[in-house]
């Protein structure tokens, strides 16, 4: 079998397609820093969502494939743009009253309304580091605070005022009439008021390293680019990080296309290349319409590992990144069983396995799987047993696979939480039952004499072969619908999993029991 980094050299994986852009970026030389950079960013006037992980995990998984294809080594930035200015007040804060006296100020100079930082910056960056920690992220942070006030930005400040004008014009055809009359790239901080401010700027120095701007009182105030007397507009201030950084990476959203054409002109003028990039799509919500944090119409991170481990939510962002995605609960089950059929099949593939997508997920080591059981049979166990506790549950899967338990499956162990709050939050509320019609009756009292007849350790490709016959033998011609009774029927839902599996791990007779209840007109409630 080949060795990984000739299975790398021809993955077709989107991750390696992208590594292989920043290999030939870098032409096998590591560059003059040290390292191949790739950055993501973030704005700290609210807390890390979704987004942010996606953003980051992404990027991660090409990184990921980079270092199967290049001994470059490499870094990630997570640069947090904490010297912006605060233009509204959040409404997930307290003490907004004491936040809205220091509107304008940058995000570091405003004071933490939860009273645990130095700042409302460095709470949220504290937050961002948490959020990213606690997925285990490998990653630098940087705060744009520090860069600026430290000077490690002064040598690309002073490059962009040496072509003030250049800049100044690459940007104006974007904005609107009345943005343009006072636009500068570089927004001074009020020596007064010490909020950032959207003044004209009157004259440049580039010798000297200074402009002159007009205050909003109408005075003329001459202050230096350097040292955090200043801070750049977005657009301008992304593509100089990307110079003064040497940026080899950042992908970013659809709605940022024209930013980043923007920042890569800007980048050039600067005299730097600017990075590799990827766009990737938006998510939308379950009316396919697009997600926002204000509206708060998307689904959480949080309330993603509520019901679904880490790793299913990975390879949601794995797939498809340039398709437009619907992102909201009724998702998740078949994330976690995408993510389980792909680490069943992960160490049978050989030469494919670096395209499977729990390669990119676990960084190219995947555990071993643990016992066959989808995260669809755990929901539908949760709902005929009509319970929340685990034990009872756990009851079932240890008939069913006696080598299993908590302990020696904690994988497992954690699905059955997962899919306890599932049921109990978004199945239970809407099952409905119905009655089987005559045709129904018949197949359900020919299913069940077949059942009786079967050994009670019969497997679950058995029983499936039976079901099946009995359809055929019924006249349901297209057997979904046979499939569709069985869910509504005796489960109570109009999906559902493979029934001879479903039935292997109930047990015989507590399916034939559901069966009887039906022929009998008995509440299926579980109770």
């Amino acid at each position: 079998m080949a060795n990984e980094r000739e299975l790398a050299e021809g993955a077709r994986a989107w991750p390696f397609e992208e590594a292989r852009r920043v290999v030939k970026r870098l032409g096998g030389k590591t560059p003059e820093k040290g390292y191949a950079l790739f950055e993501t960013g973030y704005g700290p006037s609210g807390l890390p969502h979704i987004g942010t992980f996606g953003e980051v995990a992404r990027t991660t998984m090409v990184r990921q494939a980079f270092q199967r294809l290049s001994d470059i080594p490499t870094r990630l930035f997570c640069f947090s743009d904490d010297m912006d200015g605060l233009r509204k007040v959040p409404d997930n804060i307290p003490n907004k009253e004491m936040v809205a006296e220091h509107l304008g100020k940058p995000l570091t100079q405003i004071p933490d309304p939860f009273g645990t930082h130095e700042s409302f910056g460095h709470h949220n960056n504290a937050r961002l580091r948490g959020f990213l920690d606690a997925f285990g992220f490998d990653y630098d942070f940087q705060s744009s605070t520090e860069f600026y006030t430290s000077g490690r930005f002064d040598a690309a400040l002073l490059q962009v005022l040496r072509n003030y004008d250049k800049v100044k014009n690459v940007v104006l055809p974007t904005l609107g009439p009345e943005r343009r009359e006072t636009y500068s790239p570089f927004l001074p901080i009020c020596t007064k008021t010490g909020r950032v401010l959207q003044v004209p700027v009157l004259e440049t120095d580039a010798e000297a390293g200074t402009i002159v701007y007009q205050d909003e009182d109408g005075s003329k105030v001459e202050t230096p680019v350097t040292g955090g007397h200043c801070k750049l507009q977005w657009k301008a201030d992304w593509a100089m990080r990307w110079y003064a950084l040497d940026v080899d990476y950042e992908m970013s959203g659809k709605d940022l296309i024209d930013s980043v054409k923007l920042g890569g002109q800007i980048c050039r003028i600067l005299g730097a290349r600017p990075p590799e990039g990827f766009t990737y799509e938006l998510f939308l919500d379950e009316e396919a319409k697009k997600i926002s944090k204000s509206k708060g119409n998307g689904l959480s991170a949080e309330e993603w590992l509520t019901y679904g481990p880490q790793e299913s939510l990975s390879l949601f962002m794995f797939q498809k990144p340039r398709a437009a995605k619907r992102l909201y609960f009724d998702v998740i089950p078949r994330a976690v069983d995408d993510y389980l059929s792909h680490l069943q099949a992960y160490n049978g593939q050989d030469e494919k396995r670096l395209e499977n997508p729990v390669w990119h997920i676990h960084g190219g080591q995947p555990p071993l799987p643990g016992t066959k059981l989808s995260f669809a049979m755990l929901l539908n166990l949760a709902s005929v047993c009509n319970t929340e506790d685990p034990a009872v549950l756990w009851g079932f899967i240890s008939r069913y696979a006696p080598d299993a338990s908590p302990e020696s499956d904690a994988f497992l162990d954690h699905l059955v939480g997962f899919a306890l709050r599932y049921y109990k939050d978004f199945v239970k509320p809407s099952k409905r039952y119905r009655a089987p019609d005559e045709k129904e009756r018949k197949a359900l009292a020919d299913l069940a004499g077949r059942l009786r007849a079967l050994p009670e350790d019969a497997d679950g490709e058995t029983i499936q072969a039976e079901v099946y016959a009995v359809g055929k033998e019924h006249g349901f011609e297209n057997l979904r619908d046979w499939f569709k009774a069985l869910y509504e029927i005796l489960l109570g839902q109009d999906q559902g999993p493979r029934m001879g599996s479903f039935m292997a791990l109930y047990g015989l007779q507590e399916s034939l029991a559901l069966i009887d209840q039906a022929l009998e007109g008995q509440s299926l409630t579980g109770s």
